[in-house]
C-alpha cells in the first residue's frame, strides 16, 4: 500500500483545524467559565472575612458602650448620694443657724418653734431627695436594669424560709387558678423556665403562669398570686420612697 501524500496532509489540516475550533469554541469557554466562577468564589470569601472583621469589630464597640454606661451609671448613683448627703448636710447647718437667731428671740416659744421647722425642713430635703432619685432611675431604668431586678427575685425566692412561705400561703387561700407576673419587656423561654421552676419550688403551686407587660413599671417584675402581690420593680418602689417622704411630713 502506497502513502498517498496528499491524503496525508489533508489529514493533518483537518486535525489543525479540529484542534482550533475545540480551542476556540470549548477549551477557551470552558476555562472562561471556570475563571469566572473562581473569582466568584474569592470576592464571596473576601466578602464573608470582611463580614467576620465587621462582626467582631461590632461587638467590641457593643462590649466598649455597655462598659461605660455601667461607669456612668455607677457614677450617677455615687452623684446621687453625696448629693441628697450634701443637701442634708447643708439643710442641717442652715437649720442650726436659724435655731440660734430664734433662741436669740424667744427662749420660751423656741422648743416648739423648733419642732416644726425641723419636720418642714426634713420634709423638703425627703421631697427633692425623692424627685431626683425618680428622674435618675427613670432615666437608667431599662434592660440591663431589669434582668438585675430579675436575679434579685430569684435569689429572693430562692432563700426565702419555709415559715414565710407558710404565711404566705395562708394569703392566698385556696390554690389560685393562675399566677401573673407583669414585666416590663417580655421575658425570654429561659427565664420563663427560672422563674417557673423557682415559684414551683417556693410556693408548691402548680398553677399555670401568664405574662403580660406593663411600660409603666420602668424596669422590673410583679408577681400576683391570689391576693398576694410580689412587687419589684422601679415605679413601686419610688411611689414607696414618695409616700414615705408624705409620711414623715
Amino acid at each position: 500500500m502506497e502513502l498517498n501524500w496528499s491524503t496525508f496532509a489533508l489529514e493533518i489540516f483537518n486535525f489543525l483545524v479540529l484542534v482550533w475550533i475545540l480551542k476556540r469554541f470549548l477549551y477557551k469557554p470552558v476555562l472562561n467559565v471556570i475563571t469566572r466562577r473562581r473569582e466568584t468564589i474569592e470576592n464571596q470569601l473576601a466578602e464573608a472575612r470582611q463580614l467576620h472583621t465587621d462582626a467582631d469589630a461590632l461587638k467590641e464597640r457593643y462590649e466598649h458602650r455597655l462598659s461605660d454606661w455601667e461607669q456612668e451609671r455607677l457614677k450617677a448613683l455615687d452623684k446621687l448620694r453625696l448629693e441628697l448627703e450634701e443637701n442634708r448636710l447643708r439643710q442641717l447647718e442652715n437649720l442650726k443657724a436659724e435655731l440660734a437667731r430664734e433662741a436669740e428671740k424667744n427662749q420660751v416659744a423656741r422648743s416648739r418653734q423648733d419642732k416644726q421647722l425641723i419636720g418642714e425642713i426634713e420634709q423638703r430635703a425627703l421631697q427633692q431627695g425623692a424627685e431626683f432619685a425618680s428622674r435618675l432611675l427613670s432615666e437608667a431604668a431599662g434592660p440591663e436594669l431589669e434582668n438585675r431586678l430579675f436575679d434579685l427575685l430569684l435569689d429572693g425566692l430562692s432563700l426565702m424560709p419555709a415559715d414565710q412561705i407558710s404565711d404566705l400561703s395562708n394569703k392566698w387561700g385556696e390554690s389560685p387558678e393562675r399566677i401573673l407576673v407583669t414585666s416590663v419587656y417580655p421575658l425570654t423561654d429561659e427565664k420563663q423556665h427560672q422563674l417557673e421552676e423557682t415559684l414551683c419550688k417556693a410556693t408548691d403551686l402548680s398553677a399555670p403562669v401568664l405574662y403580660e407587660q406593663d411600660a409603666k413599671l420602668l424596669a422590673g417584675l410583679n408577681i400576683t398570686i391570689g391576693a398576694w402581690v410580689l412587687q419589684l420593680n422601679v415605679r413601686d418602689e419610688l411611689q414607696g420612697f414618695m409616700e414615705f417622704a408624705h409620711v414623715e411630713d
